[in-house]
Order: C-alpha cells, then structure tokens, then sequence
C-alpha cells in the first residue's frame, strides 16, 4: 500500500536522484553509499517506460523485438496484473539497455538487472534521507511518466491509462494528482471573455 503514499517526483528531484545514486554520497553519519549505476538505470527505466520495478528487474534485452523499423516488449507479462504488454518501446531506451547489457557482459537471454526490488527501494530510501526529500519511492517513477504522458499530449487521461494498463480509470485520475492550485491555473488559462 505504500504506493499510494508515494508521489510522483519533479523532473528536477529525478535528475537529482539519478545524479545521486550514479555518483555516491556520505550519509549524515558518515556511512558512504556507494555509487550504484543498475539501480539508478532502474529508476530511469520506471521513469521513461512506466514500467513497475518488479517488471524491470525481471527484463531480459530478447524481451524487446524489431519489427517494421521500430522495438516493440514482445508480449512481456505483468508480475503483479499479469497483463501482456505489447507496446511500442522508444529506439532510444533500447539503445540504452543495449549499452548497459554490452558494458557488463549481460547475454540476451538473461536479466538485465539481476538485482531485487527491496535492494532498489533500500537504495533510493537511503538516497531520498540523504536528499531530504518525503514521499518517495520507486512507485514515483512511474507516477513521473504517468504525469509527464498526460502533460505533454494534450492531457488524455485514457492515453495514460492504457500505457499504465490500467483497469479502472480512477486509478489513472489517482496517479495524475490534480491538486486545486492546478485545477485553479486550468480555469484561468481556459478563460477568453475578448473575441
């Protein structure tokens, strides 16, 4: 249930966790917490697929198929709804993995990121402390692609419910937040009394 709590992080606070995580840090005590590439490419992979962090650590390279000039997840199935996703995956994200699978002699049959979710979520706790930032978790990655989905394509609540796979559309309003201060901008800039 700890995804509800859990928001979804600013563009700003990903780069700084990513940038974080990639180089290390000292905690206030003084334990160091050294730099950890796979979980910060899990996180990116959260925030630029939507994918949930159970899903990613289980993704293998053979997972992603060419066909007609674009990747596509070749009917990969959810861990937790145990929905076939079959959606188009952006040439750069799989460039992206190609690299990290050739840069640390990953086969294609084989995970990607032979790590656990609660080893992810411990490391991006301990780097959220460092940060002094509240509210987040790996869920919050996901909550980022849903809201930047929904603001960069005219906001289409049903576009971001089928790229979650959604059952319920309220669960995708759940994800999108509208806080008063938004929904107060929304109607200010919907006004034209002048035409």
């Amino acid at each position: 249930m700890a995804n509800k709590r859990t928001r979804a992080v600013s563009m700003e606070e990903y780069k700084l966790i990513i940038n974080t995580i990639r180089s290390g840090f000292v905690m206030a005590d003084g334990k160091r917490v050294r730099p950890n590439t796979k979980v910060a490419n899990c996180l990116i992979l959260g925030a630029q697929m939507g994918l949930r962090i159970g899903d990613i650590t289980r993704l293998k390279l053979n997972d992603i198929v060419q066909e007609g000039g674009q990747y596509r997840l070749n009917y990969f199935e959810e861990q937790k709804t145990k929905k076939t996703r079959h959606f188009i995956v952006p040439k750069e994200v799989y460039i992206f993995l190609q690299q990290y699978a050739l840069d640390n002699g990953i086969k294609p049959s084989q995970r990607l990121f032979d790590i656990s979710v609660r080893e992810i979520q411990h490391h991006l706790q301990l780097t959220c402390k460092y940060l002094k930032l509240r509210n987040v978790g790996t869920h919050s990655m996901r909550k980022l692609f849903a809201q930047k989905i929904y603001e960069n394509n005219g906001f289409d609540m049903l576009l971001v419910q089928e790229l979650l796979q959604h059952s319920n559309i309220t669960t995708t309003r759940l994800y999108l937040g509208v806080s008063s201060q938004r929904a107060e901008q929304a109607l200010q800039n919907h006004i034209v009394i002048n035409v």
